[in-house]
């Protein structure tokens, strides 16, 4: 094995906590990638052979991408498009055997929704601080050289935010209602066999993921499998799992399963059916008020 695969491997035993420091820092799936990818490449061009902690030096290295990233995106007043709960992916409940282990990784290792809305409330160096420190145990010396400023003053952020954070009150998902949306159209169109209706609000790459069965891949092939969501659509009640929208629909038996829905810019881009998810753990589900 050579110098490069040494240190590609050994990149990859520190992946995972990367992509929860960079998810908690980002809220975003997509740009958390981005910032884990970009800290490899910042490696691949440095000379590992002077680095003497690299997960130290590559967590220094991502939150200071997120750093960049954060204050990029409050000068645009932007906010990321993937910013959801831990259904962001393949939901905890939805992880088959088929699901990608870094995204269940990924996934089992995030925030909740609440926590992610108040996360959005702090100021760039606040937010890293108090993620660094509080989430992740990252000495304030350490975070002092991110954020260019001295160890007290890297406390007194993390202080700040702690305060915040423990101070505002969870707020609602302002998105909430139009992803409610789409689940009712999706729901409605499959009562109805109505396969362009369903073509209209799947993404194009959408990916469903069955209860013990493999992935079904693509608008057009979801579409076809319509027959397996007529309990959902027939008699349901929806729900949040890990925040992410969901509808549960009860069995014969007495038991219920649920589906659980990822949904951006309007259209569903992953769902999970559970047929038994009272032995799954981790869940945290919630019925809503229909």
């Amino acid at each position: 094995m050579d110098a490069h695969e040494t240190l590609a491997e050994r990149f990859e035993e520190n992946r995972d906590r990367l992509r929860a420091v960079a998810h908690r820092m980002l809220g975003s799936t997509s740009e958390a990638e981005d910032a884990v990818q970009e800290a490899w490449i910042r490696l691949s061009r440095s000379d590992s052979r002077a680095i003497d902690n690299l997960g130290g030096w590559l967590t220094t290295v991502v939150g200071r991408v997120c750093l960049d990233m954060l204050r990029a995106r409050r000068s645009r007043r932007e906010e990321p498009l993937d910013a959801r709960a831990p259904g962001t992916g393949a939901p905890v409940l939805g992880a088959g055997p088929d699901a990608d282990p870094e995204q269940q990784a990924l996934t089992a290792d995030s925030v909740g929704l609440a926590m992610l809305v108040v996360l959005e409330t702090l100021d760039p160096a606040e937010r890293l601080a108090f993620v660094l420190h509080d989430m992740f145990a990252v000495p304030f010396d350490e975070i002092a050289r991110i954020v260019d400023r001295t160890p007290a003053a890297a406390r007194q952020l993390a202080s700040r935010a702690r305060r915040r954070v423990r101070g505002v009150p969870p707020v609602p998902d302002p998105g909430h209602a139009r992803r409610r949306e789409v689940v009712d159209a999706f729901l409605a169109a499959a009562r109805g066999g109505d396969f362009a209706a369903l073509l209209a609000v799947l993404d194009p790459d959408v990916v469903l993921r069955p209860d013990a069965d493999a992935p079904v891949r693509g608008a057009a092939a979801v579409a076809r499998r319509a027959t397996m969501f007529a309990p959902f659509a027939r008699s349901s009640r929806h729900a949040l799992v890990d925040g992410a929208p969901a509808v549960i629909a009860t069995t014969g038996d007495g038991g219920f399963s649920v589906m659980t829905f990822t949904v951006v810019r309007g259209r569903i881009v992953e769902m999970s059916v559970v047929g038994d998810p009272s032995g799954l753990p981790g869940l945290d589900l919630t019925v809503l008020d229909d």
